[in-house]
């Protein structure tokens, strides 16, 4: 699986933290609000429930939601138009998706939640043959 490992992972998490607080310092100087902020903040995580129809469709939709593609374009448009709540809308999803990537919560694979683009995450057990049981090698 393409997943990143040892000090290329590192750096992968502290960009995301390094986005996170960028975004949040931005969203400060547009003065839209910290309620907005915190009522917001882990909005994108609602696509957790494309788990609920299985892991294929739960990863895309919780790449959509976590993918800097949506936040670059209500960026983009907050800018163009000029709209300070769309505008707001892209800093705090980019700050999510930076907290996100900062825990070393990545993009997912379709193999199921615990394996992203960062490694795979949560608890679990190692699984280590036991040398006390003799494997039988002619199956």
């Amino acid at each position: 699986m393409g997943e990143t490992k040892d000090a290329m992972r590192v750096m992968l998490r502290l960009e995301g933290l390094c986005v996170l607080i960028a975004a949040s310092v931005a969203y400060s100087k547009f003065g839209l609000g910290w309620e907005m902020f915190a009522l917001f903040f882990l909005t994108p995580d609602i696509s957790f429930l494309g788990y609920l129809a299985g892991p294929t469709v739960g990863a895309v939709s919780y790449n959509l939601a976590h993918s800097y593609s949506g936040t670059i374009a209500c960026l983009v448009a907050g800018f163009v138009l000029p709209a300070p709540t769309i505008l707001g809308v892209g800093l705090i999803w980019c700050a999510h998706i930076g907290f996100d990537r900062a825990l070393g919560y990545g993009l997912k694979y379709s193999n199921g939640f615990s394996f992203t683009h960062l490694g795979r995450i949560g608890r679990f057990p190692m699984i280590t043959p036991n040398p006390a049981v003799k494997q039988d090698t002619n199956q």
